[in-house]
């Protein structure tokens, strides 16, 4: 079979709620790596085949498909088709996965994969409730069929992720030091430059800006608990920003034709789901049937970015595996970083291509949890 290889990836900083990126139009900010990735590479953009974009929450400035807007903005050839994906906070991640296998078929040589997401602008879920004018209170509990088969509950992240933190035993203070380790990783990046190479400073922000460098315990412990009751605070959940990331991915062919120098290949990619209730808990069959179709162990690999999308999710993952921390989330997850939900598949990528040249590490392995009970695992190996 032909390969994929990643020949760039670049991202914006991480954009903090009411932030430095909060007045910037939705198409800009995804724009924004488009324009970079093509100003550091020798790349005629006219050569790209297609821009694959993840976006969630595609209303409004993020409608009509930001993936062609986002390339048109930046200013870049009018004949390049782009097209937008939705698979929830895995969206650029499919993303990236669509780009490999359009360059896998033969029919593609250069793809460009990213996404974006400008939370301050559009917030989270307002495209579930975008039909309530048309008498839809959201997708799914006013299907006969969807009540028939998992009931007209509203489907809740919180809900999801409090249900792992009970059935896999991880206590409120198990999350709260993964939560200061997150914070404490990203600082620690940010103050020695590991980030520099993969941010595209914009609007006056070279650095991410979601970072609580100061986290502790103690201040975590003193949160409330979100709705009341439970264990999950906002303490120990991603955060809402406003964040994209781009990557370049060609064939073998493209390489040669235009004198590339590959980084990493794709090796595996693959997607499974699981129970849409627990929506949260796909991350552990797909990254067990990722492992078993690459003929890998755990062992192999040398760096993981699992998402942060509350700190039971990877907490889990990593006890069912048994995968060590030490290896995990290496430079902060979404808990410090933010998770800008169809920008967060490119904007991992980005940052385990990067973790895995300065450790030397030669396999690394990407999974994240999304709505509908799916997660997407690709295996990169560094070149």
């Amino acid at each position: 079979m032909p390969e994929a290889y990643i020949i760039d990836a670049v991202r914006s900083p991480m954009g903090r709620k009411k932030g430095s990126l909060a007045a910037l139009h939705p198409a800009d900010l995804a724009a924004h790596p488009l324009r970079a990735l093509f100003a550091r590479l020798d790349v005629d953009p006219g050569t790209v085949d297609d821009c694959v974009w993840g976006c969630c929450d595609t209303i409004g400035p993020q409608a009509g498909d930001i993936g062609r807007t986002a390339w048109l903005v930046a200013g870049l050839p009018q004949h390049v088709p782009g097209t937008t994906v939705d698979r929830q906070c895995g969206s650029s991640q499919q993303a990236v996965h669509f780009a490999a296998q359009g360059v896998m078929s033969g029919t593609q040589d250069l793809v460009v994969a990213g996404g974006s997401q400008a939370m301050n602008a559009i917030p989270i879920s307002a495209a579930m409730f975008a039909g309530q004018p048309y008498g839809f209170d959201n997708p799914f509990n006013t299907s006969p069929g969807w009540v028939a088969r998992y009931g007209d509950g509203l489907l809740n992240q919180i809900a999801s992720a409090q249900m792992i933190a009970d059935k896999w035993g991880i206590s409120r203070e198990d999350m709260e030091a993964f939560a200061v380790a997150s914070h404490a990783r990203a600082h620690a990046a940010t103050t020695s430059g590991a980030f520099v190479r993969e941010i595209a400073p914009l609007e006056g922000l070279a650095q991410d800006e979601t970072i609580r460098a100061g986290t502790t315990l103690e201040a975590l412990a003193a949160l409330n608990p979100v709705g009341g009751e439970g264990t999950i605070t906002a303490g120990v959940a991603s955060q809402n920003c406003d964040g994209s990331a781009a990557l370049l991915i060609a064939s073998e062919r493209a390489v040669k034709d235009h004198g590339l120098t590959p980084r990493a290949r794709i090796h595996h990619l693959s997607v499974r789901a699981d129970d849409p209730v627990w929506m949260l808990t796909a991350p552990i069959p797909a990254t067990i049937h990722a492992l078993a179709k690459a003929g890998m162990r755990v062992e192999d690999i040398d760096l993981f970015e699992c998402n942060e999308a509350f700190a039971s999710v990877p907490l889990a993952w990593m006890k069912e595996l048994g995968i060590p921390h030490d290896k995990v989330n290496v430079r902060g997850g979404a808990i410090a970083l933010g998770h800008p939900l169809g920008g967060t598949g490119a904007r991992l990528m980005t940052t385990l291509l990067h973790a895995l040249e300065d450790t030397g590490g030669r396999y690394g392995l990407q999974t994240m949890c999304e709505g509908g009970g799916q997660a997407n695992v690709t295996i990169i190996e560094r070149l």
